[in-house]
């Protein structure tokens, strides 16, 4: 996979340079996270998360900002180690998928799904399969056949698995895969997979995105242009920012 610059971009520091100028990025697949890309579920999860840190005793703000981009029973694991985590991730499910209070799909997200090749994309998400699911239908994101969820990995984001195995599922290798995410531990593990990782400003500041290769404020204004009978295809958009 390469990008192509038209112009040099401006440097701003020694690690992120701004960039005015279209960059287009050939690849074969694209791997989207949910919460934060396609869908605005920040409302939800903060209330679900912030009942069960209450429930618990916990630091509100910490169980909130551990749980961003994690899965849930990591999280559980790591706040409570002493507790039934299965039971427990039971208990945070059930109070997420009852909240769909203020839910809605991001700009750009529903042109950018309709203008992809079809079976070039699917969703690699720290959330299970069911709440997953409830979302993305609440937010009426099309929903692939087999997506990756918190219940198809034995190591969520940061570590690489949760990417590796949505190339895989696309049938190609990371390398060939373009991410967009939102996350520090998101970008980390897009990144760490090999993939090419576009990081999205929506939810997270820009200081906590270093392992994206750019950042972009949403998915508005991504072009996608395939040629007939070429098993690629190319992206273009118009940073925010490159990062090396």
């Amino acid at each position: 996979m390469t990008a192509s610059f038209t112009a040099p971009p401006q440097p701003v520091s020694s690690q992120t340079s701004r960039n005015a100028t279209p960059v287009t990025i050939r690849c074969k697949g694209v791997l989207f996270d949910m919460d934060g890309i396609l869908i605005s579920s920040l409302g939800s999860v903060e209330r679900s998360w912030r009942a069960w840190a209450v429930s618990h005793s916990l630091d509100v703000a910490k169980t909130i900002h551990t749980a961003h981009g994690r899965r849930a029973i990591e999280t559980i694991q790591l706040l409570c180690p002493d507790l039934d985590s299965e039971a427990e991730l039971k208990h945070i499910e059930d109070l997420e998928v009852a909240d769909n209070d203020g839910l809605a799909v991001l700009p750009g997200v529903l042109d950018l799904l309709a203008a992809l090749p079809t079976a070039s994309w699917t969703v690699v998400t720290s959330a299970t399969e069911r709440l997953a699911r409830v979302r993305l239908a609440a937010g009426g994101v099309p929903v692939p056949e087999k997506i990756i969820t918190a219940d198809h990995v034995t190591s969520g984001k940061p570590h690489p698995a949760p990417y590796l195995a949505g190339a895989a599922l696309l049938g190609m290798d990371p390398k060939d895969c373009v991410v967009f995410e939102d996350s520090a531990s998101g970008t980390k593990s897009g990144r760490a997979a090999g993939c090419i990782v576009i990081g999205t400003t929506f939810s997270h500041p820009v200081e906590e995105l270093s392992a994206a290769h750019y950042l972009i404020e949403d998915l508005t204004g991504i072009s996608v242009h395939a040629t007939p009978g070429q098993d690629s295809f190319e992206l273009t958009f118009a940073p925010l920012a490159i990062q090396k």
